[in-house]
């Protein structure tokens, strides 16, 4: 492919032999047999030091330290009491914002925290009364003004016992969500002492057990506001890996839910994979995908296992409300839940001990999933912007394909990756390096497989993977 190896010589002239080590990897590229099969995944060996040194500060001792925090407030319960300093939701909330507000004088002050309230009237269901709710963010803006991405991460501090309603009982919530809550708090405490071109946002939510009232009122907020919001992930029970019901014990996988069918804009949707095919190539399974290549790019001994479905089996959770506003979010959560500690009442029963506590956490496990966290917050919030207008050329029949895009705003990247997979496979199995250009013509039947751009810049900071659709 002549494009493809002059730019490649371009690219070798213009930048280092060893920077160049660091972006291909790329199986057998377009110089070996057009028939060999694609079986697995190609990963980027390279990992950038300065997320390396991030990584390595993960503490699993203040993670489990910050979930026993949180239990001790008795309940976080969202109508829960908000007067007391050692009880209820509000002593919760503000303990967490005199949290982060410590994170933000590590940072110099670069890490903005708020509280976020807003006002939930009765819903015949879950909210029996007017109350005032208030989310937790941590806000660090991009060092790059001309970049207006932003990254959301959450998880949500509320707790709950068996009775949805009941506002006074002992409900600890640790795993539920407090394992989520102290990831994204860890996040905050580490990557705000650091400085990434987009903007992150580290949101501890309330409301979710009466019906994901914080998120949804993040969401819609950021939608009024005209964020740029490319990616949100939410962290919700990642703290536990046996199962006592199948007595199954799972410290090296991790759950990532994606819609398939995007909940805004699904008729268009539709549209174009009746005509291409994509079912399996909404903007959400790129982010699945994206979170398992570089999660596991990064953290030894952890699989992220891609489940196509938005949540679990008619369950949801704070990802939602964004995925509804067209945003693109997913869910991360345990391999295996334990309903023996989820939404129950503290008590030992023929035996059996129930109730969401903190020694049935797995904290070194949290810690990993905290990790593959700031793996994929950390390399996305350095990438370049996405390449627009991605086309695959439809202008007469071929064997060939050529794809087409245009530069991303802002920052121009180093160069691009075109990615393959077969139309069976869930991952993209191939990384295909073809330097500073926008358009390329591959040796490989578009009948056959699937495409997408990537963008990436010299330090192998890759962007989310943008699906091409038919031009001509």
């Amino acid at each position: 492919m002549h494009v493809h190896k002059r730019a490649v010589e371009r690219w070798m002239r213009n930048r280092s032999w060893i920077a160049m080590l660091g972006l291909f990897v790329v199986g057998s590229m377009l110089w070996g047999s057009a028939r060999s099969p694609m079986r697995a995944q190609t990963v980027i060996q390279k990992r950038d030091p300065a997320i390396v040194a991030m990584i390595n500060e993960v503490s699993a001792e203040r993670i489990e330290a910050t979930i026993r925090r949180l239990v001790r407030f008795h309940t976080r319960h969202s109508l829960s009491e908000t007067e007391s300093d050692e009880r209820g939701i509000g002593a919760a909330r503000r303990w967490i914002k005199a949290e982060f507000e410590r994170y933000a004088e590590a940072s110099g002050g670069r890490l903005q925290v708020e509280f976020d309230p807003f006002v939930v009237e009765p819903d015949g269901r879950r909210i029996p009364h007017r109350v005032e709710m208030k989310n937790v963010l941590a806000r660090l803006p991009g060092s790059d003004p001309k970049d207006d991405r932003v990254l959301i991460v959450s998880g949500h501090y509320d707790s709950r016992a068996s009775d949805a309603m009941d506002t006074t009982s002992f409900a600890p919530g640790a795993n539920d969500d407090g394992s989520g809550t102290a990831v994204v708090m860890e996040l905050a405490r580490i990557m705000s002492r650091r400085r990434f071109p987009a903007t992150i946002i580290f949101a501890a939510v309330a409301g979710e057990e009466q019906g994901l009232y914080g998120s949804r009122h993040l969401a819609e907020h950021a939608k009024r506001e005209g964020w740029n919001v490319v990616a949100m992930i939410t962290n919700d029970i990642v703290g536990n890996t046996l199962s006592s019901e199948t007595n199954l014990r799972d410290n090296t996988h991790l759950r990532v839910f994606s819609e398939g069918i995007p909940a805004a804009n699904a008729e268009a949707f539709l549209r174009r994979i009746r005509a291409t095919g994509g079912e399996n190539d909404s903007p959400a399974r790129q982010l699945a995908r994206y979170i398992k290549e570089v999660g596991e790019r990064y953290v030894d001994q952890m699989n992220v296992v891609m489940i196509y479905r938005r949540d679990r089996f008619l369950r949801g959770g704070d990802h939602t409300p964004f995925s509804r506003l067209g945003f693109t979010a997913v869910r991360l959560s345990e391999m295996n839940e334990d309903f023996r500690h989820q939404h129950q009442d503290v008590r030992v029963e023929d035996g059996v001990q129930y109730g969401d506590l903190p020694e049935f956490v797995d904290f070194a496990y949290a810690a990993q999933v905290a990790r593959v966290n700031l793996a994929v917050l950390a390399n996305l919030a350095m990438a370049p912007g996405a390449p627009r207008s991605v086309g695959i050329v439809v202008r007469g029949l071929t064997n060939k394909t050529t794809l087409r895009w245009q530069p991303p705003a802002g920052r121009a990247p180093a160069g691009y990756y075109v990615l393959m997979r077969e139309t069976t496979s869930p991952i993209w199995q191939r990384k295909i390096f073809v330097g500073d250009t926008t358009e390329v013509t591959l040796p490989y039947s578009k009948d056959n497989y699937f495409f997408a751009v990537q963008s990436v810049d010299a330090e192998g900071h890759e962007n989310l993977p943008v699906f091409p659709i038919p031009v001509r």
